[in-house]
């Protein structure tokens, strides 16, 4: 069994109120569960308007098959033009784990 998670530290546009934050927040998850069947929350700074930070989890039989969606999901934010991408921290854990 191969387990792979990312965070995403998100810088928001023009937010100014939780409920902007949440309609920003809600179609990434959305997005990302629906494409890639990935568990997905939004995990920190659910304090501050206009940062956002959320973890993905992907579980797998097949370590290539861990890597190339965490490189999709990756992409796929990265790609959102309403949010800046801060950074991306990717942890991988194998069957030698312990």
């Amino acid at each position: 069994m191969y387990v792979g998670t990312l965070s995403f530290d998100l810088l928001l546009g023009d937010v100014r109120s939780l409920k902007q934050k949440r309609s920003a927040v809600r179609p990434i998850i959305a997005e990302l569960q629906r494409r890639f069947a990935v568990s997905v929350a939004e995990v920190g700074d659910q304090d501050l308007l206009r940062r956002a930070r959320i973890g993905l989890a992907v579980v797998s039989g097949d370590a290539a098959h861990v890597g190339a969606v965490m490189d999709d999901c990756e992409r796929l934010v990265a790609g959102r033009p309403e949010i800046e991408l801060l950074s991306v921290r990717r942890r991988f854990h194998g069957e030698d784990d312990e």
